[in-house]
């Protein structure tokens, strides 16, 4: 269904596409009857999928913007060009991302779904648990923090179309790209530092395929909008939701890396965050994430010992 209740087949455009969570999520569209306009910046890198349309480009580049968007009923904006220097982040996410979406908007596109990340909390040691109300980190965190929370910020202030910032933890999944599965893992295995953690740190996480289903679920607009932002996106306003599918100690985590390595884990002394990351609003959205956390960490397991 569209915004207006009528049937339709939605065209959704997804940027980053080639991505482990864009990848994913146009899946997850395909999956929910849509259709999917990919871009990607190397041609032949869309996933090869039936109602997928690949679309190269720099999205933040005008021309693009408005060429991707044209009659497309959501955009999905999945790239943050985490590990480069601040002025690549702040060029393409603070100041690329809101071209695209004020295009999305004069083209009459009815839903942005902008997939930012809990790292924007304030998650010291001192505060409790988190949810779509606490505060933000302030500017001395990390680049990658900062300029998450302050693309936020600015999408916050494009007007004129409904815009949900969905805030998941660390995603987990196979993927050669994948942060948790294979990036950290392959650190950890010849970093020592890389093993070092307060074993009762907070680890709240997500796997991919339940973060892209609450994503396309909201692109498709199997979430209605509503005044109240617990019941649904606030119609033409920018609505936060979390997206954990739990809080647990870090050492879970650690020790399944760590065991499948065969490395040893360096436990250390907080502090360090202990509260949790809360997903009431999501969870009153109608989402129920499916992957348990000992499915996930089998699978990290499995991909590490093959």
């Amino acid at each position: 269904m569209n915004e207006s209740g009528t049937a339709s087949s939605p065209l959704v455009v997804v940027t980053g596409a080639n991505g482990f969570v864009g990848s994913r999520t146009c899946e997850a569209l395909v999956e929910r009857g849509a259709t999917v306009r990919a871009v990607v910046r190397r041609h032949g890198t869309a996933p090869p999928l039936p109602g997928v349309e690949e679309r190269v480009g720099a999205f933040y580049d005008p021309d693009v913007a408005r060429a991707v968007v044209a009659g497309a009923s959501a955009v999905v904006t999945t790239v943050h060009p985490m590990g480069t220097g601040r002025e690549t982040q702040h060029r393409t996410a603070v100041e690329g991302t809101p071209i695209l979406v004020r295009a999305a908007r004069d083209a009459g596109v009815e839903r942005l779904v902008h997939i930012s990340t809990a790292a924007v909390y304030d998650r010291s040691p001192w505060v409790g648990d988190v949810d779509e109300q606490s505060a933000l980190v302030d500017d001395d965190a990390d680049v990658y923090a900062v300029t998450k929370r302050d693309t936020d910020l600015a999408l916050a202030e494009v007007d004129g179309i409904t815009r949900v910032l969905v805030r998941p933890p660390a995603v987990l999944g196979p993927g050669e790209t994948s942060i948790w599965n294979s990036l950290r893992p392959a650190s950890m295995r010849e970093n020592e530092q890389a093993r070092r953690v307060f074993a009762p740190q907070t680890f709240a996480w997500v796997h991919v395929d339940d973060l892209t289903a609450l994503v396309a679920d909201v692109a498709v607009c199997r979430v209605a909008t509503s005044s109240d932002p617990d019941s649904g996106p606030v119609p033409g306003g920018c609505t936060v939701v979390n997206a954990p599918a739990g809080s647990v100690a870090a050492r879970y985590y650690y020790e399944t890396v760590t065991g499948a390595l065969g490395v040893q884990p360096v436990w250390t002394d907080g502090p360090a965050w202990t509260g949790r990351m809360l997903a009431r609003r999501a969870q009153r959205w109608g989402w129920a994430p499916t992957v348990d956390l000992p499915s996930a960490l089998a699978e990290i397991e499995e991909g590490l010992r093959g």
